[in-house]
């Protein structure tokens, strides 16, 4: 089956309760817009940045990305953004599989907060025992 090499490839990715609907592009350099907004303006810290960007360092090759991002917190949504990625890339490419798997990018990190139990104060916190 031969691809159209400027066609756009589609991926989720998923963190906590952030989801990342990622559409991958090849292009002549390395851009993103996420909300339709700048990259640079949606995650405005350098860490946040590294946290998306790490993809790229595993890929040769340069790729417009546009993501539509809801729900959970920034640093969530940062890494449901990298998972959405690298979906998208193995899906074009499957030689990147081992690279991004050995770094951890194509794992959906299940860790979400506990739910609060009857009778407590947190997921865990009991209140104060006292005997009397």
């Amino acid at each position: 089956m031969k691809t159209d090499e400027n066609k756009y490839i589609e991926a989720v990715g998923r963190r906590k309760t952030s989801v990342a609907r990622v559409r991958v592009t090849p292009a002549i350099g390395t851009s993103l817009s996420v909300n339709d907004k700048e990259f640079e303006k949606y995650f405005p810290t350098p860490a946040l940045r590294q946290t998306v960007m790490s993809v790229f360092d595993h890929t040769e090759g340069k790729f417009a990305v546009t993501a539509k991002l809801k729900g959970g917190g920034i640093a969530s949504q940062a890494e449901a953004l990298r998972h959405g990625i690298s979906r998208a890339l193995v899906s074009r490419d499957p030689n990147l599989r081992t690279r991004l798997k050995v770094k951890g990018f194509l794992k959906r990190d299940p860790r979400a907060k506990e739910r609060r139990k009857f009778g407590l104060k947190k997921a865990r916190k009991a209140p104060k025992w006292s005997k009397r």
